[in-house]
């Protein structure tokens, strides 16, 4: 009876991103443990490039981490998906021979080998995703494609349009331009339409304030994003991303919102940097201290407040975990859409709360009654609200219809 090597520790079966992730939470807790004990709060200048004298803040460096982290885990989402329509779609006779019996030139094998493509599968798999990660020149590619096309069974389909290509990883960091771009957009748009109270030490009270002064509309210093605004430009960009390359947008939606909610997590982070985004007045023992410079002018007499960006960088935090499992467990038992709909149930949910402590919220203003209601708030609920319905309705109909809409 032929025996198999233990396991081993699980420890070490586990991804590059979690060992980032948990290096990332350890240091969260010991700067705002710092933080509670003495009161110290980092500056907002990292370093200063000096051949330039360009400050880079520690803001940025945060957001483009947290950006490249979920892109990162949204990338490998992307792969497990591949693999599965790989595995269901190309034969084990075909994906386990050695490339070594393939007629192959000894330079050809020697680049796949250096690529650690062995196998059949190897090489199909990648050459599905696109023929030049294979890191061959035209005359090596045609001499593979020869190869393989004369492999018993081989479909010509997996060699000119393989059915897991939708799934390239490379389709993450190709489309985080096009999100990125459009995302900063339309938050800088939301943030215009719906300018913060406090705008207005800087002349800012409505909207037609920044018509009479464009040039403000473009100085982010002067000013916030705002994340439905984020939300609806990103989503633009992965629209247009989608359809050039010929990939499903909902698809990768699912997968991108878990990307999102990580990088909101760790984004936040940036905004106790900055000693920007905390709540109301509190005495709580977890109470972030604000310095007199970066307090409102109503609430200077006040020296500790509620951490808002903690609440909802933990929020996020709680997002990520519950969609990362669920895209990378359940995967199967998902329609296409669940997971960008439960993300904005999820961020709907926390915003309403959030805006419970938030201080600086812009208030719906009905005529000249002011309800009181944060625009934030009626947004979220109606985000929310749609997306639990939409969620709902769908499983419903499935239930009711024997065909299944669940994803691949």
């Amino acid at each position: 009876m032929k025996q198999t090597a233990p396991a081993g520790p699980r420890w070490r079966a586990l991804e590059p991103h979690w060992y980032v992730l948990i290096v990332l939470v350890i240091l969260g807790v010991l700067l705002y443990g710092a933080h509670l004990f003495t009161g110290f709060t980092p500056g907002r200048v990292a370093f200063t490039i000096p051949f330039l004298n360009v400050d880079v803040f520690w803001y940025g460096i945060i957001i483009m981490g947290g950006v490249a982290l979920g892109a990162y885990i949204t990338s490998r989402l992307a792969r497990e998906r591949a693999v599965d329509v790989f595995t269901t779609t190309v034969p084990l006779n075909i994906r386990r021979q050695p490339l070594t019996k393939l007629d192959l030139p000894d330079e050809i094998q020697a680049i796949l080998k250096k690529k650690k493509l062995f196998t059949v599968g190897d090489a199909l798999l990648t050459w599905g995703f696109h023929p030049g990660y294979l890191g061959l020149n035209d005359d090596g590619r045609e001499e593979l494609h020869k190869a393989l096309a004369a492999i018993p069974n081989m479909e010509e389909v997996w060699l000119e349009d393989a059915p897991w290509r939708i799934w390239d990883p490379g389709h993450t960091w190709n489309g985080l331009i096009w999100v990125l771009i459009l995302a900063v957009i339309g938050a800088r748009i939301y943030h215009i339409l719906t300018p913060s109270p406090s705008m207005a030490a800087i002349g800012i009270e409505s909207p037609l304030d920044y018509l009479r002064n464009p040039l403000a509309m473009i100085d982010l210093r002067q000013g916030g994003l705002g994340i439905y605004g984020g939300m609806a430009g990103g989503l633009l960009g992965l629209l247009i991303y989608t359809r050039r390359a010929r990939i499903p947008l909902w698809g990768w939606a699912d997968l991108g919102v878990v990307g999102v909610a990580l990088g909101q997590a760790i984004g936040r982070w940036g905004n106790f940097i900055n000693q920007e985004l905390y709540g109301r007045p509190t005495d709580l023992p977890w109470a972030v201290s604000i310095e007199p410079a970066h307090r409102l002018p109503e609430f200077a007499e006040f020296s500790s407040f509620h951490p808002a960006f903690l609440y909802e960088s933990l929020w996020n935090l709680l997002a990520f975990f519950v969609l990362y499992t669920l895209a990378h467990r359940y995967r199967q038992r998902l329609f296409t859409g669940d997971l960008t709909a439960i993300y904005l149930i999820f961020y709907g949910t926390g915003r309403i709360l959030l805006e419970l402590v938030r201080l600086d919220s812009r208030t719906v203003i009905i005529g000249n009654l002011d309800l009181g209601l944060p625009i934030a708030t009626l947004v979220s609920l109606v985000v929310a609200l749609l997306a639990a319905g939409w969620l709902i309705w769908r499983h419903y109909s499935a239930r009711r219809t024997p065909q299944s809409n669940a994803s691949g």
